[in-house]
This record gives C-alpha cells, sequence and structure tokens, in this order.
C-alpha cells in the first residue's frame, strides 16, 4: 500500500492532471485533423478519386465504431453498408436509455481513439521501445503532469529516433509506413465528399459531442465518479496505475498526431505536381525512390555513421529539388478552374457556358 499525504492537492487536484495532457493532446490531434482535411478540399477539384478513397477510409473507420457501440450495447448488427459518401449499420434491437446513449458515444468518439488504437498497437509491435510507463509514485498535481508529459516525451523521443533512422530497404518498415498513412487519412470522421459542405468542420464535430454530452448529463456524472473512484483505489495501493491509464490515451493521441503529420508531405506532394505537365507528373513520385535507392548503394562503397538517416535526407532535398526544377522549367500550361465556371455575358449580350 503506498504511503501518500493525505491533502486537498493530493486526493482531489492530482486527480485532474492527467485528464487535462489527454484532453490537450485530443484537442491537439483534431487541430491536425481539420488541417488535413482543409488540404484534401484544395485537392478535391483535380484528385477527386484520391480524396473519395480518403473519404471511404474515414467513413469506414466512423461505421466501424459505430458497429462496435452495436455490440458493446448487445444491440446486434442487422446491415453494414460503407461507401465512399455514406456509411450505415442497422441494429437488430432499438435500445433505449443507457445503451442508445452508450452506441452513440461510440459513433461520435470511435473515430477519433479507435485508428489511433490501432496505430498504437501496431507500433508497440514494430517499434517496441518508448512505452515506458512512471515507475515513481506520484502525488501532487505537478508530479502527477510531470509523470504524464515524461512518460510522452519519452515516447515521441524513441519515435522521432525511428523516423528518422527508419530502414525503407526493410518490407516491414516500409508496410509500416503505409499502415501509418493509411491510418492517418482515415482519422478524419469530417465529411469530404461529392459536394462542398461548409458546415461539416471541426466546429461542427464539437458541437456534435458538445450536444451529445449535454443530453445526458446524469451519464457523464456517473463516468466522472467512476474515475474519480478509481483514482481513489490506486492513490491508497499504486498512484502510477491511474497515471497509466491516461498515459495509454496520451500515447493514442500522440502516434495518432504522428500519423496524420506523415500524410502532409505527401499531400504537399500531390498538390505540387499539379503545377508540372502531366507527361512529368510521376518524375518526383520516382525520385522519392530512385533517390533513396541510390544513396543507400553509394554507402555499401563508402561506410558512414548515419546512413539510414543521411540517406532519407538525400531523398527529401533530392526530391524537392527535381519538383521544383519541374515547376519552374515544365510548367502546366493549361488554365484550369477549382469550380466549374458559371454562366457569363460576353459583349454581344448572349449567355454562353464555359465549361471545365
Amino acid at each position: 500500500m503506498a504511503n501518500v499525504p493525505m491533502n486537498f492537492d493530493v486526493v482531489v487536484v492530482a486527480a485532474l492532471a492527467p485528464l487535462l495532457g489527454v484532453v490537450a493532446f485530443w484537442f491537439l490531434q483534431l487541430f491536425f485533423i481539420e488541417l488535413q482535411k482543409r488540404m484534401l478540399s484544395t485537392l478535391r477539384h483535380r484528385h477527386e478519386a484520391f480524396c473519395r478513397f480518403t473519404n471511404y477510409i474515414g467513413l469506414l473507420f466512423q461505421t466501424l465504431s459505430q458497429a462496435l457501440g452495436y455490440t458493446v450495447t448487445r444491440s446486434g448488427i442487422a446491415s453494414f453498408k460503407v461507401t465512399v459518401n455514406t456509411g450505415m449499420v442497422e441494429p437488430k434491437k432499438e435500445k433505449k436509455g443507457v445503451f442508445e446513449w452508450v452506441a452513440r458515444s461510440f459513433l461520435l468518439f470511435g473515430p477519433f481513439f479507435i485508428p489511433a488504437g490501432l496505430v498504437l498497437l501496431v507500433s508497440y509491435v514494430v517499434i517496441g521501445k518508448g512505452f515506458v510507463f512512471l515507475a515513481a509514485i506520484p502525488t501532487t498535481f505537478v508530479d502527477s503532469l510531470r509523470g504524464f508529459v515524461t512518460s510522452l516525451s519519452t515516447l515521441a523521443q524513441e519515435y522521432a529516433g525511428f523516423l528518422v533512422t527508419i530502414d525503407l530497404l526493410n518490407p516491414v518498415y516500409v508496410g509500416y509506413v503505409c499502415v501509418l498513412l493509411f491510418f492517418g487519412l482515415g482519422m478524419r470522421p469530417s465529411y469530404i465528399g461529392e459536394e462542398r459542405k461548409e458546415k461539416i468542420d471541426l466546429l461542427y464535430d464539437l458541437r456534435q459531442i458538445k450536444d451529445h454530452l449535454r443530453q445526458k448529463p446524469l451519464y457523464i456524472l456517473v463516468i466522472i465518479l467512476a474515475f474519480y473512484l478509481f483514482y481513489l483505489v490506486s492513490l491508497f495501493i499504486n498512484p502510477a496505475w491511474y497515471i497509466g491509464l491516461f498515459t495509454i490515451f496520451g500515447w493514442m493521441s500522440l502516434t495518432a498526431i504522428i500519423a496524420i503529420l506523415l500524410t502532409f508531405p505527401l499531400l504537399f506532394l500531390i498538390k505540387a505536381t499539379d503545377e508540372i505537365q502531366p507527361k512529368w507528373k510521376l518524375l518526383p513520385f520516382i525520385t522519392v525512390v530512385v533517390s533513396y535507392v541510390l544513396a543507400r548503394v553509394f554507402f555499401l562503397f563508402y561506410t558512414s555513421n548515419h546512413v539510414k538517416a543521411v540517406s532519407l535526407l538525400l531523398m527529401l532535398v533530392s526530391t524537392i529539388f527535381v519538383t521544383i526544377v519541374l515547376i519552374k522549367y515544365k510548367k502546366t500550361n493549361r488554365f484550369k478552374t477549382p469550380p466549374k465556371m458559371k454562366h457569363m455575358r460576353v459583349a454581344d449580350g448572349k449567355k454562353r457556358t464555359s465549361k471545365k
């Protein structure tokens, strides 16, 4: 049994520290999701198939979350359907009260945490380092917050070191990067489809969550009391248990943020190639592979202490250089506008239509 002082900071305030840490990382995750959504919106008029694919991934996870909610509440699943525009799950039994609220909670929160949890699981299998729980026993608010931040910063440093020295000639790591990109594009419950829906954004998602939580304040109170009781129990046995629980949620948000950030270079490269003539568009993507392979072959003859990191740097620099050169000298000369141009009146007063 842990020997802890009994004061207001220890008994009440310290319980809030890891919770605030998780909320902060979750909002940071939401911020990067919204940035990714806006980038995809700018690509939609020229890369509709790609955006529809990413929309399918997001809706797939959203529908899986809803299905999991019906499974947990024992409502059963009568039908399951996912398209690039909609996702729908029909329960076998229509349940009310707390079961309906729980199923709705899975639908709203699941897309943010279920893909992140899968990324965390895959990352643990592939990396296996940096997932360290707090060994010391925190008591005060500052101690608890410091322990939470220390656990996440340890994982962040290990993750960064892994990514900058990753061996892209290893098919396992190549597959892992593809998995990160796949999940990174899927952590976006906001809609990107055939039509532009301005109201479906970060604020819309947050309003949906707020309205859902306000519907049943008693349920929220019960959840808070359950977490607090767990905190009190762990306080007298091992306070690191309570920190460890929220540390896992923090790791989920951290790995989700990393997966989302890894999609940004891909989206930037796709957007940059829009400025290049069609027959040269694939060259930057080919450069990514060729430059890395050539760099690794070069270091077979000239050894270095940082072969993998330098090879990644050369790949990045080569791709940027080739893309800039192509934009400068092979810039597309076709005039395009994002939306279809509406009817315009010319000097003779006749209405004509300019088609895309």
